[in-house]
């Protein structure tokens, strides 16, 4: 098969906004974030460098509009719920949303952020993800955050009352010395709320972190384990089904931002260090992935540029860049949209998938595959693969 066989099309649009601030830096967190109080937060030139950036992308969308946003950092309930409103203003007006466009805003519990519930629903946010992590007030303490328990069930409460329908906690497992009886009690009061989305994952020690400087005392193996099979019984016997390997959900309220993500979809990267993916339907298809200025300080500076960073995915690298996400998830993707979004054949990888399937770690159903139990199992030795 010849790569101008391959039938191509542009994948969905999503948007990413990076907010990169945090009233405290925790100790277990690599992401792009700098401590900051509530008061010293430079909104106003933080929107005029959005408008800005936003500005520059827009032609990226090539006629498609944003079927999903997400607001991640950082905190961005830090910013004014008119913050949020602006910048969804600045995106609707240069790309447009889609009809049904799944909205999402990250919040950290606490007195000052859930005031601004009604705010942000009102600005047109239609999803919340709070950043719960525990229920115990040691716990949260251990994990460097300034909520407590009372904060993170109050949070959820607000969240209610300010109209959302469609909440996320975020809810970490594996913690300093935690029991498995402690992790499934923490389970326990977060299903009791009865959010609709559950990301429930293993803390890891990453670099560049404090836990990573001084590693903090972490369950053994077998207390792990035990804390991951138990609690996904826990979760599928209350109707949350594992979509993801740490995303679960009540029927029908997947997270369609991470959706897109994980099935190679493209997106706008706004903000600090925001990445983004954007692909070209020419002769040869081009993906390009795409960074921004990282240091808040430099994004704000006016006298400085913004700088779009961009790298081509080279089509040898292509496979693996799909399938390391595609493959996360416990249904099937498609064949058809793997030649479709990567422009690659099906012939490239046709030696690959029968490997895998030989091995009982993939399924194939015609245009169809996905990891089988032990594929998901082992997924870093099915992803290893495709390097190969």
């Amino acid at each position: 098969m010849s790569t101008s066989a391959v039938t191509k099309r542009l994948p969905p649009l999503s948007a990413y906004v990076h907010v990169p601030w945090c009233i405290r830096k925790c100790p277990y967190c690599d992401f792009n974030s700098h401590a900051s109080s509530a008061e010293n937060i430079p909104e106003r030139e933080f929107l005029k460098r959005v408008a800005e950036d936003i500005h520059q992308d827009a032609a990226l969308a090539q006629g498609r509009k944003i079927e999903t946003l997400f607001f991640g950092g950082g905190t961005p309930s830090l910013l004014s719920a008119d913050a949020i409103g602006q910048i969804l203003e600045m995106l609707d007006k240069q790309v447009g949303f889609a009809a049904n466009a799944e909205i999402t805003l990250e919040a950290n519990p606490g007195t000052v952020e859930a005031q601004r519930f009604q705010g942000y629903h009102r600005a047109g946010v239609n999803r919340l993800s709070i950043g719960v992590q525990s229920f115990s007030d040691s716990y949260l303490q251990s994990l460097g955050r300034i909520h407590n328990a009372g904060d993170a069930m109050q949070a959820f409460i607000t969240a209610r009352e300010a109209g959302f329908d469609n909440i996320n906690l975020d809810l970490m497992h594996g913690l300093p010395d935690q029991s498995l009886f402690d992790a499934m009690h923490d389970l326990d009061t977060a299903i009791s709320l009865k959010p609709e989305h559950l990301s429930w994952y293993q803390l890891t020690i990453e670099a560049n972190t404090e836990f990573y400087n001084s590693p903090p005392p972490i369950p053994e193996d077998d207390t792990l384990w035990d804390i991951q099979q138990a609690g996904q019984q826990k979760l599928a016997n209350a109707g949350f089904g594992q979509y993801e390997v740490s995303a679960y959900a009540q029927p029908g309220k997947e997270c369609r931002h991470n959706l897109n993500y994980w099935q190679y979809g493209d997106y706008l990267g706004i903000g600090p260090g925001a990445h983004g993916k954007y692909t070209h339907q020419n002769a040869t298809t081009e993906i390009i992935r795409t960074r921004k200025t990282r240091l808040p300080k430099d994004y704000l500076n006016a006298n400085k540029p913004l700088v779009r960073l961009e790298e081509a995915v080279a089509p040898a690298d292509r496979p693996f860049d799909y399938f390391i996400n595609s493959l996360r998830l416990r249904k099937a993707t498609s064949l058809t949209e793997f030649e479709a979004f990567t422009g690659v054949p099906l012939a490239h990888i046709e030696a690959k998938l029968a490997e895998l399937t030989n091995k009982g770690l993939l399924n194939r159903n015609n245009d169809l595959i996905a990891t089988t139990d032990a594929g998901f199992l082992y997924l870093n030795e099915v992803l290893a693969c495709w390097l190969e």
